[in-house]
């Protein structure tokens, strides 16, 4: 079974109990699944094997950066998973892209691969710390015309760096915005946040949202509000 919605439910969650007690009130056919750090130490692969059986997409969010051989080893064990994207850092260059790439082609399931440009909750303060000069946007779209040059089928970034990437990048070429609140929601620890309408005008193909569904009091009805809102 695949979802055709835009919604990638982060399940940003300390617990299995607490991840299928979400997961048991939602649809498979409504929305995609973000598994991250935090819960993928916590649960490990037979947890992400679970949701692939119950019929869901799942985005495997390690954002794997190493170097080439590593982390090319580390995507092939993912896409042997079955998950339905997994992701790395841009920065860790253009031979460990390209790697993670061939690894995955030479899997029997081939998952989307994306490349993290720069993290949502950063700021001009926080990019100048790190020694990258250049505004937000320059590095966003320097890192994803890299991440597609290597052979990524995507990138993760800001929704407020989407039109612009827009410009530089093929149609084909994937688009997933964390850092998505519905008009109302709690901003939180985003910094650059788009509502889920907005983030599409602007070229996002795919909006990942926490704690605006899985903190709601009826998650599957603010998800389909979301995905009402789309259509």
């Amino acid at each position: 079974m695949s979802s055709s919605s835009r919604v990638i439910v982060a399940l940003d969650f300390a617990n299995q109990a607490d991840v299928f007690k979400l997961v048991d009130q939602l649809d498979p056919t409504q929305c995609k699944l973000k598994v991250g750090k935090e819960l993928f130490a916590i649960a490990g692969p037979g947890l992400v094997e679970q949701l692939v059986s119950r019929g869901f997409d799942v985005f495997l969010d390690l954002k794997y950066l190493d170097i080439p051989n590593t982390v090319a080893m580390a995507c092939k064990a993912a896409a042997n998973m079955g998950v339905w994207m997994v992701n790395v850092h841009a920065l860790g260059g253009p031979n460990m892209m390209t790697a993670a790439k061939e690894a995955i082609l030479s899997a029997d399931h081939q998952p989307i691969l994306t490349a993290v440009t720069i993290l949502t909750s950063f700021d001009p303060a926080q990019l100048n710390a790190i020694g990258l000069s250049g505004s937000i946007q320059d590095n966003v779209v320097r890192l994803a015309k890299l991440a597609q040059s290597s052979g990524a089928d995507g990138v993760v970034c800001s929704a407020q760096e989407a039109t612009e990437l827009r410009k530089h990048v093929s149609k084909d070429f994937c688009l997933v915005t964390p850092g998505i609140r519905p008009a109302g929601s709690k901003t939180d620890d985003q910094k650059r946040i788009m509502t889920p309408v907005e983030a599409v005008q602007a070229g996002s193909d795919y909006l990942v949202i926490g704690r605006p569904i899985t903190q709601s009091s009826d998650p599957l009805a603010s998800l389909l509000e979301i995905n009402q809102s789309l259509s």
